[in-house]
């Protein structure tokens, strides 16, 4: 009788396995009708393969009990007409949406700002500031009026002698990486006793490398440029364009502090109103 053309992929796979339990129990009578040594390896391939595949068919197309099967989805084909349509509202939809009604849920908004917190960029420590400044220079040489101290001239250290409070943080940032030796010319010997003694006072002798011993006193603007001359720095920090013009052969780098901050006299030799200003301190 002729199979039916109509017959679902289901039916017509049970009707293979029918076929396949048929062949397998034809072929396991022959088996034990016939002594195992003489069947060829072929032919019990042949079996175990059958059996392994009648297994494996049989639960594909059967769901173990308990288990609901899964739908396959129905495709519906829909006219031009009805896409357009729908295109339309959509599009009508999006236009009427306002910014104020597009909102995250609040746990988005949470990781959000921990993720713009993240990337923000980092800004550098003084110490790190520093190090960049000076190019990793290993002896730096300043002088104290008009950079350490708000005196600026040699006549007003035998008043007094006031250390600016600003430049703490950076002269002990310096002597933390630096050699760092301090400079200048006093007219007597009081006035070098006032300014080491607003030194010590200002706590600069106690915070760092800072000693008593590399603060230089001199008579002339000549021996402060000696001073340096000898020292060989790496940097030197003055408020006289002069010297920092004579300096600029033999010293690799300058900066010269004025508030007038006129133009560089040398490649090498950089300008700025303070040395607070020129370390991003102030």
């Amino acid at each position: 009788m002729a199979e039916s053309s109509s017959s679902s992929p289901t039916e017509e796979i049970a009707r293979l396995i029918k076929r396949l339990s048929a062949y397998v129990t034809f072929k396991m009578s022959s088996l034990f009708s016939t002594s195992i040594p003489n069947l060829d390896s072929r032919s019990i391939g042949a079996i175990a393969g059958l059996a392994i595949a009648v297994i494996f068919t049989w639960r594909a197309i059967r769901a173990p009990a308990g288990e609901p099967r899964r739908r396959q989805p129905k495709r519906r084909m829909q006219s031009a007409e009805t896409s357009s349509a729908a295109v339309a509202d959509a599009q009508s939809n999006l236009a009427s949406i306002t910014p104020n009604d597009v909102s995250l849920p609040h746990e988005d908004n949470g990781v959000q700002d921990v993720v713009d917190q993240f990337f923000q960029p980092v800004k550098p420590t003084l110490g790190q500031m520093v190090r960049q400044k000076l190019s990793e220079g290993r002896k730096v040489t300043c002088r104290l009026l008009g950079v350490i101290l708000e005196e600026s001239s040699p006549e007003e250290l035998q008043k007094q002698a006031t250390v600016k409070s600003s430049v703490l943080e950076v002269l002990l940032e310096i002597t933390k990486s630096s050699d760092l030796y301090l400079m200048e010319r006093v007219l007597d010997d009081e006035s070098e006793a006032r300014v080491l003694e607003a030194l010590e006072t200002a706590g600069v002798f106690t915070s760092g490398g800072l000693v008593k011993d590399k603060v230089l006193f001199c008579s002339t603007e000549v021996g402060r440029t000696s001073f340096v001359r000898q020292l060989e720095p790496d940097w030197h920090i003055d408020t006289n364009p002069e010297i920092t013009t004579q300096l600029a052969r033999f010293i690799k780098y300058q900066l010269h502090v004025s508030a007038a901050k006129p133009e560089r006299t040398a490649p090498n030799v950089f300008t700025s109103q303070s040395i607070e200003q020129f370390f991003g301190c102030a």
